[in-house]
């Protein structure tokens, strides 16, 4: 579904990405996994679209996406799950996912949604300010994918949460994983990443240094913990 052809990014004449290359096959969660700075975000905002300084190719479903402004790229599926959530504060729940248009092939309605994300359900009148910071997270996602994305881009969707909410949202990805939804996430935490994700990319100073299944992540962990520094 995706695929990072020696993508290299710049901020200025600070290299953030040198030469990455990766892929993700549809219905897969990947993770991308590394040190803060190591370009996790940056590469993330490429795909997007988001980011201008840099070289390489990105495909979307077999399609280039040259110079593709943002709206553009989400008109095909790709959405974009960020990582201060965006919630409109003022607004309740429903009106939060009712506000952006459906842009994408594959919409979810409201009653997908629901079902998907009951908490959500629950909450549908509370504004954005009587939310969790997990239920923020929840109506992150839920509203890419009411807006049509298949491709859902996540930048630490785990960051700052409770346990119990940390397990609420792998069952979410689990449960649109099922449902044919592709995700490529950033996660900080190793034991996460393992009970979401088929694969793993390792970065380091701008480049992808491994890609890992689960038992090498498993069999080498607390080797990763150190060098994350968790």
């Amino acid at each position: 579904m995706l695929r990072i052809d020696r993508l290299s990014a710049w901020y200025g004449e600070a290299q953030a990405l040198r030469e990455v290359s990766l892929a993700v096959e549809p219905g897969e969660v990947v993770t991308l996994v590394g040190r803060n700075g190591a370009g996790k975000t940056t590469l993330l905002r490429c795909v997007m679209g988001l980011h201008k300084q840099l070289t390489g190719t990105v495909e979307f479903e077999g399609a280039a996406l040259p110079a593709l402004p943002v709206h553009r790229r989400a008109r095909l599926g790709l959405g974009w799950v960020q990582d201060d959530r965006g919630i409109f504060a003022s607004l309740s729940v429903e009106e939060n996912l009712l506000l952006p248009p459906v842009v994408g092939p594959d919409p979810w309605s409201l009653k997908r949604v629901y079902e998907a994300f009951p908490r959500l359900a629950e909450r549908r009148r509370f504004p954005g300010t009587k939310l969790s910071g997990g239920e923020q997270q929840m109506l992150a996602m839920a509203r890419v994918l009411r807006m049509g994305s298949r491709l859902l881009l996540c930048d630490e969707p785990t960051e700052g949460l409770s346990p119990l909410l940390v397990q609420q949202i792998g069952d979410i990805l689990r449960e649109i994983k099922t449902q044919g939804v592709t995700v490529l996430l950033i996660e900080q935490n190793v034991h996460f990443a393992v009970t979401v994700a088929d694969r793993h990319y390792l970065l380091a100073e701008g480049r992808v240094v491994e890609s890992l299944d689960n038992a090498q992540v498993r069999a080498r962990e607390h080797e990763l913990l150190e060098y994350l520094g968790i």
